[in-house]
């Protein structure tokens, strides 16, 4: 047999301490039990010493478990031998995602098309904003739609709805479509490793209002966006993807909002991306991304 026949497919992704054995651990595993490798990616930070892979796999045989409870169990043990870091998830199933946004629609526009055309492996369960602006979208598209105004006095339950309603629908990531709030401690903690935002790249020199108007005034050359993990540190969280876009001196401060809003929803779509396929691991304030 030179190919698997067509079924489920499985993504092992793990780190651990760099040591000797490891890939041959991982891929004698999945051959003593008929796991057909379809993708696999492996990285060594000889910094950190930290050892990062990424296994795409499908059933091929007789001997492989019968469901991925199973698998998961059988495996545990040689991830308890290699003091790893793992998970191994359904690659058939698209990834649960909420996503919150304000006034701005230009990124969960673009989110919502790709979803719709099956261009983006995710499953929405909702879209929250603290806005009414983005409803008829949202509605359009057959989505729920949770306006949840946020109040100085009332954050701690606005938040609270929002972390109820990501639970409730079994979401496993939360994308901040340009969600112009500023989370709490709280959240970010409950959503470590789960939550990805999206803003321009003049930061950290034009922070605010206004910072088109500003980059404009001082003749800026290079517009660009970053998507990176949320964490206590406002906007510098580990970085998942970026680009930049170079203008000259004939742009205006509108030509340069439209090619930074065009940026930030191609980058925030591959972030989305290659986290519903499960090519992001972290690695301490940085990440790995296997593309």
């Amino acid at each position: 047999m030179t190919s698997p026949p067509p079924g489920p497919s499985y993504i092992l992704t793990f780190t651990a301490e760099d040591r000797v054995g490891i890939v041959a651990a991982t891929t004698g595993f999945l051959a003593d039990r008929d796991g057909f490798i379809l993708d696999s990616q492996q990285y060594a930070d000889v910094e950190s010493g930290r050892f990062f892979m990424r296994v795409a796999f499908t059933p091929a045989g007789r001997r492989f478990p019968a469901d991925l409870a199973t698998l998961r169990s059988d495996f545990a043990a040689v991830a308890e031998q290699l003091g790893l870091e793992w998970t191994i998830a359904d690659g058939s199933a698209p990834m649960k995602v909420m996503i919150a946004v304000s006034k701005g629609s230009h990124c969960l526009n673009d989110l919502l098309h790709r979803w719709s055309t099956g261009a983006l492996p995710i499953d929405v369960t909702a879209v929250v904003s603290n806005h009414e602006t983005c409803r008829a979208l949202t509605e359009w598209h057959g989505l729920p739609f949770h306006h949840l105004p946020v109040a100085a006095d009332s954050r701690a339950e606005q938040e609270a709805r929002v972390a109820g309603l990501f639970h409730e629908a079994g979401s496993e990531l939360l994308v901040l479509a340009r969600y112009m709030q500023v989370l709490t401690p709280d959240l970010i903690a409950r959503l470590a490793g789960r939550c990805i935002n999206i803003h321009h790249s003049f930061l950290p020199s034009f922070k605010g209002a206004n910072p088109y108007h500003r980059a404009h005034a001082l003749g800026v050359k290079l517009i660009g966006a970053t998507s990176h993990y949320v964490t206590p540190d406002l906007d510098e969280g580990p970085i998942i993807e970026q680009a930049v876009e170079r203008i000259d001196h004939r742009a205006s401060v509108d030509d340069m909002i439209r090619i930074g809003r065009d940026t930030e929803a191609q980058v925030l779509a591959r972030a989305v991306a290659w986290a519903a396929e499960r090519r992001i691991l972290l690695n301490g304030r940085k990440t790995v991304v296997f593309r």
